[in-house]
C-alpha cells in the first residue's frame, strides 16, 4: 500500500516531491488562520465602540469598510492594516490550488498501487475473493484517505503551534473562578475536553469498523454476481440469488446505520457543547470589563482552532473507521497475493511522468 509509492524510485519526485508541496501550503494556510484570528479581535472591538461614532458617523462607516474591504496593507504592509479582503483573497486561490494539486497527487498514488497489484494478481492460480474491488475501489479510497488524513493532521500539528501560545495568553484573562487561578487554563480546558471526547466516541464507535467491514463484503458479493450475469445470465444474476445477497447487504447496512445513530447522537451534542464552551468561560470577563467583544470572538476562535486540532481524530472519526475497514480489505488482499502469486510476476510498464 506504502511501499509502490513511497519506496520505488519511480515515482520518488511525486511521493516526496509533491507531499513536500502540500505540506508548504498547509503551513501557509494556518499562518492566514492567525491572521484572521487577529482580524476577528479588531473588526469586533470596532463593532462593539460604533457607539463612539454616533457623533462622527462618516467615520466609523469608514473604519467598519476598510476593515472589510480596504487595501492600505499594500501601502504600509503592517498586518494592523490587513482587510477581510486582502486576508480572504489569497486563501480562495491558495485552496483551490490546494485542491488540485491534491486530485493529482492521489491519482498517481493510485496509480503506484494499482499497477503493483496488477501484475502479481494476474499469477494467482487461486481465487482471491473481491481482487476486482481491491484493485480498482478501494487502491483509490486508501490513497484518497490516507492523504486527506495525513494533510490534515499536519494542518492539526501546526495549528497547535501556532494558536496555542496565543490561547494561553488570552487564558489571563479569564474570570471564572478557580479556572482563571490555572495559568493556560484555556489550553488545558482544549486537551481535557477533547481527550475525553476521544476516549468516549472509541468506546462508542467502537463497533464500526467490524461492522462497516462486513458490510463491504456483501457489498462485493451483490456486484460480483451482477457483474457476472452481464456475461451470462443463464448462470449468473438469478433474481432468487440476488436477493438473498441482498438481504446480506440489508442486514449489515441496518446494523451499520444503528451504531451510527448513536455515534451520532455522542458526536453532534458534544461538538454543540464545544461551540458555547469559550463563552460560558470567558462570558464573566466580558461583564466584569476585563475584555471587549473583540478578544472574546478572538477567544471563540482561537479555542476552536485548538481544541480543533485536539480533536481532530474525534471529528473524522468515520472517515477513520473507513480507512480501518479499507485498510483491513487491502492486507488481506495483500496476504493472499504473497501466498499464491508466483515468484516472477509480468511485468506492467507504467511511468510517473503519464
Amino acid at each position: 500500500m506504502f511501499h509502490s509509492f513511497f519506496k520505488s524510485k519511480e515515482w520518488t519526485l511525486w511521493a516526496y516531491g509533491g507531499g513536500l508541496l502540500l505540506l508548504s501550503i498547509v503551513w501557509i494556510q494556518v499562518q492566514f488562520s492567525v491572521i484572521f484570528n487577529e482580524w476577528y479581535q479588531r473588526f469586533y472591538d470596532l463593532l462593539q465602540n460604533a457607539g463612539d461614532y454616533k457623533d462622527n458617523p462618516e467615520e466609523g462607516i469608514r473604519l467598519f469598510y476598510e476593515t472589510l474591504f480596504g487595501l492600505e496593507f499594500l501601502n504600509t504592509w503592517s498586518r494592523e492594516d490587513i482587510s477581510f479582503l486582502i486576508a480572504a483573497m489569497p486563501m480562495i486561490l491558495l485552496g483551490t490550488f490546494a485542491n488540485w494539486f491534491t486530485r493529482i497527487y492521489v491519482l498517481r498514488w493510485r496509480q503506484a498501487m494499482t499497477f503493483n497489484f496488477i501484475p502479481r494478481w494476474r499469477t494467482v492460480k487461486e481465487e482471491i475473493e473481491g481482487a476486482s474491488q481491491r484493485i480498482q475501489e478501494d487502491c483509490y479510497r486508501f490513497a484518497s484517505i490516507v492523504e486527506h488524513l495525513g494533510t490534515d493532521i499536519v494542518n492539526s500539528l501546526l495549528t497547535l503551534i501556532a494558536f496555542i501560545p496565543i490561547l494561553w495568553s488570552l487564558s489571563d484573562k479569564v474570570e471564572l473562578p478557580y479556572i482563571r487561578d490555572i495559568e493556560g487554563s484555556l489550553v488545558w480546558l482544549s486537551l481535557i475536553v477533547s481527550i475525553g471526547g476521544i476516549v468516549v466516541s472509541w468506546i462508542v464507535g467502537s463497533k464500526l469498523p467490524g461492522i462497516e467491514y462486513d458490510k463491504q463484503k456483501t457489498e462485493a458479493a451483490f456486484r460480483k454476481d451482477l457483474v457476472l450475469g452481464e456475461e451470462d445470465k443463464s448462470k449468473y444474476a438469478q433474481p432468487q440469488n440476488l436477493f438473498s445477497l441482498f438481504i446480506g447487504v440489508k442486514f449489515n447496512a441496518h446494523r451499520l446505520f444503528k451504531h451510527y445513530s448513536y455515534f451520532d447522537i455522542w458526536r453532534y451534542s458534544y461538538k454543540q457543547l464545544m461551540i458555547i464552551a469559550p463563552f460560558i468561560v470567558m462570558g464573566p470577563s466580558l461583564f466584569t470589563g476585563t475584555i471587549l467583544l473583540g478578544v472574546l470572538m478572538q477567544t471563540s476562535n482561537a479555542f476552536g482552532q485548538v481544541h480543533g486540532s485536539f480533536s481532530y481524530f474525534l471529528d473524522n472519526w468515520v472517515i477513520i473507521t473507513e480507512l480501518r475497514s479499507i485498510h483491513k480489505r487491502l492486507h488481506e488482499f495483500e496476504k493472499n497475493l504473497q501466498k499464491y502469486e508466483e515468484k516472477e510476476p509480468v511485468k506492467i510498464i507504467t511511468t510517473a511522468e503519464e
